[in-house]
């Protein structure tokens, strides 16, 4: 038995919102910065906000993948500035600052729940380290995940459930139960 100072290891997936021309090179980038995708989500069109389209444009994807490798939970924070760089080199440079094209929400799977990271601090989300948080966003509860109160819209989709049940399907698989 695991103890406390050892938390099984999870499944490391990121969220990826861009037009549907970049979702390629997006998987393509994460791939090379965090081994192959086993798993991956059927992109579908991002209608839940407008917050996205000031800095990245209208019609906009959300897709889920997952690498194939297990990842330590406490990862969370490297992983995140990960795909900060990651976004940064998909970036159109400008004036001031470059323009985003690429929006990467990495998170971990484990089969009680989703924890994303994020950068910004809110009532429910947990500091981690380096600057991040831990934000839970679904748990596990008879027979699937279950949303919080404050889970986005596009993580309580048809798609989005049934990439983490899969996802989860194969975690429990390699650790055979």
């Amino acid at each position: 038995m695991k103890g406390a100072d050892d938390p099984r290891k999870a499944r490391l997936f990121i969220a990826i919102l861009a037009p549907e021309s970049l979702l390629g090179e997006a998987e393509a980038s994460l791939s090379r910065t965090f081994g192959p995708v086993d798993l991956k989500a059927r992109p579908f069109p991002f209608t839940c906000t407008e917050y996205y389209r000031a800095e990245m444009g209208s019609h906009l994807f959300r897709c889920f993948v997952a690498a194939a490798t297990l990842v330590p939970q406490g990862a969370l924070p490297e992983i995140k500035h990960r795909t900060i760089r990651i976004e940064r080199e998909l970036s159109i440079p400008g004036e001031r600052a470059a323009r985003r094209r690429v929006n990467l929400d990495p998170g971990y799977l484990t089969p009680a729940k989703i924890v994303l990271a994020s950068t910004k601090d809110y009532a429910h989300r947990v500091y981690l380290d380096q600057g991040i948080f831990g934000d839970l966003h679904l748990t596990y509860q008879h027979g699937t995940y279950q949303p919080l109160p404050w889970t986005y819209p596009d993580y309580r989709t048809e798609e989005a459930l049934a990439f983490f049940m899969e996802l989860r399907r194969l975690l429990m698989a390699a650790e055979g139960r």
